[in-house]
């Protein structure tokens, strides 16, 4: 695969990222209430009401227009190209060489998910940092707000102002929301749709695409959301010269925010969390796989022949008795890309040998 699971990955991220981004500058707003502008926030015994999704997005409309839901979309992109073009591509390729002929176990996707995503989140963190400080400023009175004009803005006056290791601030929470984002979104993905394939429930199309991606946005949703919520606090605190910071690390934020808010102050933000995770998931995947259907037919094609003509030579071998420890090198070369994976299970699982005539027409050739 090389370096075109990075570019793939990056560009259907990028996507992603900005068709969504509304719904995560909802969360972000939503994940800060509660705190206030006081030097200890989450301590703060006047904690305003709680409103939901509908009504953070029409207040944000209202007062700062329209345009307003875009806020850090510089940041997003940025943010994609480094954090999601890493982990999508470095994911891809232990899924390369840790694939056991072509199949690879739940706890390999998710050990390649949590060192990908780990990885990718290290490279992204000061974009990730500048979106969260774009997406929340509006929030602030007019003369507390940074007002930042773009994300090279942003980066540079945080690294001028707090210092360049600043640029890291939460980086650990970043690097574990990150590791729990990818191991159960690309690892839930690989595996639902792995599941659909061989059950036959769908073929490999669009529909199983999306089913599998919703049921990876949830699990991500549901896994990640606690840690969310104290990386957005970190990343989003003011700390001033010789002033105390409000938080003195992850710890701190969490036990501070539990204290005042209660345990499920850590889900604020779930419901445009899981919003986001399901249509970013869906947009995600969709996109990554239609673009190798559109941007390689020539190579699928030629994959899916060699496919059935190495499943059908394997068959033959099971029944025959004949020794197969030749055909790892015969289906290495193209024939293991994702999409014919499925192809594999389809005709290999079936026991017996088939002509290329009946696996052509099972498989639609």
């Amino acid at each position: 695969m090389g370096i075109k699971g990075f570019v793939e990955g990056g560009i259907a991220s990028v996507i992603a990222g900005c068709a969504t981004h509304p719904l995560d500058l909802i969360k972000v707003r939503m994940q800060l209430q509660g705190e206030t502008q006081a030097p200890k926030p989450a301590l703060s015994s006047n904690v305003p009401p709680r409103i939901g999704p509908i009504a953070v997005g029409v207040r944000i409309i209202r007062q700062e227009g329209l345009a307003a839901l875009y806020s850090g979309v510089s940041a997003t992109v940025l943010r994609q190209c480094l954090y999601s073009t890493t982990r999508m591509g470095l994911y891809d390729y232990l899924k390369q060489i840790w694939s056991d002929g072509g199949t690879m176990s739940l706890s390999r996707k998710i050990a390649a998910g949590l060192l990908a995503g780990g990885i990718g989140a290290a490279v992204g963190n000061p974009a990730d940092l500048a979106m969260v400080r774009m997406q929340a400023d509006g929030r602030l009175p007019p003369p507390q707000r940074r007002n930042y004009k773009s994300v090279v803005d942003a980066i540079s006056q945080t690294a001028r102002q707090e210092g360049v290791s600043s640029l890291w601030r939460g980086s650990s929470l970043t690097v574990n929301r990150a590791m729990l984002v990818t191991a159960s979104q690309l690892a839930t993905y690989d595996q639902m749709k792995e599941v659909i394939l061989k059950k036959g429930v769908m073929r490999d199309g669009v529909g199983t695409h999306v089913t599998a991606s919703f049921a990876a946005g949830f699990v991500a949703a549901v896994a990640t959301n606690p840690v969310d919520v104290i990386k957005t606090r970190v990343m989003n605190m003011k700390v001033e010269a010789g002033a105390e910071p409000p938080y003195s690390g992850p710890v701190d934020c969490a036990l501070k925010t539990v204290r005042a808010e209660g345990p499920m102050a850590l889900y604020k933000g779930f419901i445009p969390t899981i919003t986001r995770q399901g249509p970013f998931t869906i947009l995600l995947f969709v996109t990554l796989e239609q673009r190798f259907d559109n941007a390689y037919p020539k190579d699928r094609k030629k994959s899916q022949k060699a496919m059935v003509m190495t499943t059908n030579l394997i068959l033959r071998q099971k029944v025959e008795g004949i020794g197969t420890s030749s055909w790892k090198t015969s289906v290495t070369w193209g024939s293991l890309k994702r999409v014919s994976k499925s192809f594999w299970n389809l005709s290999f699982q079936s026991g017996s040998p088939k002509s290329m005539a009946e696996v052509e027409q099972e498989l639609e050739l």
